[in-house]
């Protein structure tokens, strides 16, 4: 069994979204202050790194990360390389079989540069998620901040998503990961009211 971290790194030099909070840590007490233990606090967005987007996110009524199955963030995911696709639509899986999966993780190799935000990146038609949920997809995953484009304000892949009850993960590093079938763990924190949850996403390879 073989382990492949797909998750960001967290300290004060991971991008964050313009204009939202910037991660950080630090020591509250020392080991030298307190004798025995060091202990930190954390300051971050909930969609800081990757991370999940809940309903919640982009919906007064939708669900917050709390009240999210577990199970929606574990199964076989499928992963594709979509590289030169900047709208990526229901076009760029024809062919590709979605019969044994659950999941779409999709390389869009369009956000390489993890120290610094993105001014433009790859994103979804609206139309991708009838496809999917044709397909049986239950969670769409992207190597890019988000699955709409950046100067979005409608967010029409985000609720195209939900109406059809994909889950969203973004914020993937996906660069070093070769094209197919892994099993997706993917777990939020179980923050009461949160709209999103940074994950430590990893693929296992069996």
């Amino acid at each position: 069994m073989k382990i492949i971290d797909i998750s960001q790194v967290l300290n004060s030099a991971t991008p964050v979204w313009p204009g939202d909070t910037p991660f950080a840590f630090h020591l509250n007490w020392t080991k030298e202050q307190t004798g025995s233990v060091n202990v930190g606090t954390i300051k971050m967005s909930a969609h800081t790194g990757t991370h999940i987007d809940a309903p919640y996110h982009f919906s007064d009524e939708g669900t917050p990360v709390s009240e999210l199955p577990l199970e929606s963030y574990i199964g076989n995911a499928l992963v594709v390389d979509v590289t030169n696709h900047q709208a990526i639509s229901s076009q760029a899986l024809a062919g590709i079989d979605l019969t044994t999966i659950e999941m779409v993780l999709l390389k869009t190799n369009s956000w390489i540069d993890h120290s610094t935000f993105p001014e433009n990146f790859s994103y979804l038609r609206s139309e991708l998620a009838s496809y999917l949920h044709k397909n049986a997809i239950r969670l769409i995953g992207v190597d890019v901040p988000s699955v709409d484009p950046l100067d979005s304000k409608t967010l029409d892949a985000h609720h195209a998503l939900h109406k059809h009850n994909i889950s969203i993960l973004e914020g993937l590093v996906l660069k070093d990961v070769k094209p197919g079938v892994y099993e997706l763990i993917a777990l939020p924190l179980n923050i009461e009211g949160a709209d999103g949850c940074p994950v430590r996403a990893v693929l296992v390879e069996r």
